[in-house]
């Protein structure tokens, strides 16, 4: 398993779904998950889609420029960082932002994500 192709996977995944159906980002997420949000901190992943789905904007695109990628620990856990841009429907800017996921491997095989940091980059 190459883990540069596994981020890129999990990023385009994350990334589409949030721009599609912030709802659907649920399954990412597990009851011991937590989401720091601009320094609000989240736990749950229920709590987690509600802050995502709760957002003051329906739609966005989100432009990735850069995925780096470490192996973490000896679970098998990954740390992902991610920057880039994110258009708002009827915004002139786009703003940037940079987030950092370290996803952890489930008994079935899969990834979910342990703990997510988002922020805004503010010129």
């Amino acid at each position: 398993m190459d883990p540069d192709a596994v981020a890129k996977a999990f990023v385009e995944h994350y990334y589409s779904t949030f721009d599609a159906n912030r709802a659907g980002l649920a399954t990412l997420y597990q009851d011991g998950s937590m989401l720091t949000f601009e320094g609000q901190k989240i736990m749950g992943s229920q709590n987690i889609v509600a802050k995502l789905t709760g957002l003051p904007f329906q739609q966005c695109q989100h432009q990735i420029s850069t995925v780096d990628c470490q192996p973490s620990g000896p679970a098998g856990g990954m740390l992902v960082f991610v920057s880039g841009n994110l258009q708002l429907a009827g915004e002139q800017h786009a703003l940037k932002f940079s987030q950092m996921f370290q996803l952890m491997p489930t008994a079935q095989g899969s990834l979910f994500v342990l703990n997510d940091i988002f922020r805004l980059n503010y010129a």
